[in-house]
C-alpha cells in the first residue's frame, strides 16, 4: 500500500519532492499541499493530480488517510510544524535545518520522542551517489585509517543580499551541509577553527556575514578536517571531497553536462563546464534521500538521518560563528 504524504510548502524545494514522489517512489503519493499561497498550493496539486490544496498546514497534516508528512517551507516553521505533525502522529521528513536555535530543536525533537513518529532531516548530500561510495569506500578500509579530510563547496554566484539578513550567515546557509558531510564520512567534531573574510561582494560584508572561509575540525577519533567555502566560483558548482587514510584516498570529481575531453597539439581540456546549480548536482540524491524515508517509515526501521543528526551541524554552525567572533578554537562541548 502506498504511503500517504501531506507536503507542506510548494516552492522550488517542495516541486523537487513532489516530482520525486509522484514520479519515481511508486510506494508512495501525496495526497495533500499546503503553502501560505493558495495559489501556489493549487498549481502543484493540478500538476500532479493531488486532491487537496490548502493555505493552511493543518488541514493538509490532518487529510484523510495522511501516513506522514514532508515540511519544506521556511526554516523558521520547521520546529512548529514538527510538533504539528507529531501531535497528529504523522511521520515527518523536514529540511535542515530544524531550527537556528537549539531550544527550538530540542522542543521539536522532545514531540517526536513522545509520539513514537519517525523523523528524517533533508541533508541530501549523503544519498548523492559519488559521497556514498566515498563513504562505503571509508566504511570497507579502503583508505586504512582515516587521517585527513578535505571538503571543497563552493558556489557558482552569491545569494541576494537580502536571502543573506535572513539566512543566518554562511555557517548556517552554506556550510551547514558540509558540517553533516564532516560527520556522515569521518564521525563526530570536537572542535572547530573558522575564519573568514569579505571577498567576492562587499554588500554581504555590510549585511554582518563573509562570503568567504576555511574551517579546520578536529575529529574525536584524532582525524583532521578542513572545509573551504566560497560564496562565488566563477566556472561553476564546485562540489569536491577528498578522504585520506595510511592506506590510501577516496575523492571525487565535479560532475559535467557531458564527458567529453578535447585534445589536440597544444592542450588537453574538457569540453563543458561542471554543472552550474544544485538542483541539477544533487538531483539523484532528493529522490533518494525520500526513497529512504518511505521505505523505513514503511518497514519500521530508523530512518538514516535522525533528529540528532539535524541538531549536531547546528551546534557545529553556532561553533563556527563563536570561532570566528572570537578569533579561537571552539569546542563544541562550549555550545551543548
Amino acid at each position: 500500500m502506498a504511503l500517504k504524504i501531506a507536503l507542506i510548502g510548494a516552492g522550488r524545494i517542495g516541486k523537487v519532492h513532489a516530482s520525486a514522489v509522484m514520479t519515481a517512489i511508486p510506494n508512495a503519493t501525496i495526497v495533500a499541499v499546503a503553502d501560505y499561497h493558495l495559489s501556489s498550493a493549487q498549481a502543484l496539486a493540478d500538476a500532479y493530480g493531488i486532491a487537496l490544496a490548502t493555505d493552511r498546514h493543518l488541514d493538509a497534516i490532518h487529510a484523510d488517510g495522511v501516513d506522514a508528512v514532508i515540511i519544506a517551507s521556511s526554516t523558521d516553521t520547521h520546529a512548529p510544524f514538527i510538533i504539528d505533525a507529531a501531535k497528529a502522529n504523522k511521520h515527518i521528513f523536514c529540511e535542515k535545518p530544524i531550527a537556528a536555535q537549539l531550544d527550538k530543536i530540542d522542543a521539536a525533537l522532545a514531540a517526536v520522542a513522545e509520539a513514537g513518529v519517525q523523523l528524517q532531516i533533508g541533508f541530501n548530500r549523503r544519498f548523492d551517489p559519488t559521497f556514498a561510495r566515498i563513504k562505503q569506500a571509508i566504511n570497507e578500509g579502503a583508505i586504512g585509517t582515516p587521517h585527513l579530510l578535505h571538503i571543497i563547496s563552493r558556489d557558482p554566484a552569491p545569494p541576494p543580499v537580502e536571502y543573506v539578513k535572513v539566512s543566518g550567515g554562511l555557517f548556517f546557509d552554506m556550510t551547514i551541509h558540509d558540517f553533516d558531510m564532516a560527520r556522515f564520512l569521518f564521525g563526530e567534531v570536537e572542535e572547530i577553527y573558522a575564519s573568514g573574510g569579505v571577498l567576492v561582494n562587499p554588500a554581504i560584508g555590510e549585511a554582518g556575514d563573509i562570503d568567504t572561509a576555511m574551517v579546520t575540525l578536529k575529529f574525536a577519533n584524532g582525524a583532521l578536517g578542513v572545509i573551504d567555502n566560497s560564496r562565488q566560483a566563477v566556472y561553476g558548482y564546485d562540489q569536491r571531497v577528498e578522504a585520506f587514510g595510511n592506506g590510501g584516498s577516496a575523492g571525487n570529481v565535479n560532475l559535467y553536462p557531458d564527458a567529453v575531453t578535447i585534445s589536440n597539439a597544444t592542450r588537453v581540456e574538457r569540453g563543458s563546464l561542471p554543472l552550474n546549480f544544485f538542483l541539477e548536482r544533487y538531483m539523484d540524491s532528493y529522490r533518494n534521500e525520500l526513497t529512504a524515508f518511505v521505505d523505513a517509515v514503511q518497514n519500521g526501521t530508523p530512518v538514516p538521518v535522525n533528529g540528532n543528526d539535524g541538531r549536531v551541524p547546528v551546534v557545529m554552525a553556532m561553533a563556527a560563528k563563536k570561532s570566528l567572533d572570537e578569533n579561537r578554537p571552539v569546542r563544541l562541548s562550549e555550545i551543548n
